[in-house]
């Protein structure tokens, strides 16, 4: 009788043990192959279009940027529109960044020399920035990089990070872009 209890209960741990939960599926990071960001001025002629296409993916053949030249003293309103073009049909992955803002931003910095600000147009339901859609404002003539980052899971409360500091921003890069701009 003892024989029997033994084997039994360890069955029944074993079927115990077993977690009948669905497994927790990570957020997998979209694969972007262009990032289009159009830069358009206040009278709306002429927009500037910044490009960024990698089309075999990270790692591949070099990625072709395209930077471009703004007037100087002149605000823009800029689009970012994000894509992954290997994807059949094409994934729009600025339609999900918009669905998933409260957990995505957007950061552009410049470097020295470069004399331009970027603000944003755009927030997520919590009032925080996205950075989809921004304004430009240019000034004196100048030139140098302008570069677009895409923090996933960012820490939106931290300080500066509202005002577009990525410093204490956390998160992780989903796609960082420089592109070569002049003012004239």
């Amino acid at each position: 009788m003892k024989n029997i209890f033994i084997p039994l209960f360890i069955y029944l741990m074993i079927l115990s043990s077993c977690d009948t939960k669905d497994p927790v599926v990570p957020n997998e990071e979209e694969l972007i192959t262009t990032l289009i960001y159009t830069l358009t001025p206040a009278s709306g002629v002429d927009p500037i279009v910044l490009t960024f296409k990698d089309l075999d993916g990270d790692g591949g053949q070099t990625p072709v940027i395209s930077g471009g030249t703004l007037l100087a003293n002149t605000a823009y309103k800029g689009i970012l529109q994000l894509s992954n073009d290997q994807a059949s049909p094409v994934i729009n992955i600025s339609e999900e960044i918009k669905t998933e803002s409260d957990v995505h931003q957007f950061f552009f910095n410049t470097s020295v020399g470069l004399n331009l600000a970027v603000s944003y147009y755009d927030v997520d339901a919590a009032g925080k920035p996205l950075g989809l859609a921004t304004k430009i404002q240019t000034g004196n003539s100048s030139s140098g990089k302008l570069t677009v980052t895409l923090r996933h899971d960012p820490n939106k409360s931290a300080s500066g990070v509202a005002q577009g500091n990525i410093t204490n921003a956390g998160g992780e890069t989903d796609i960082e872009v420089s592109f070569d701009l002049v003012i004239k």
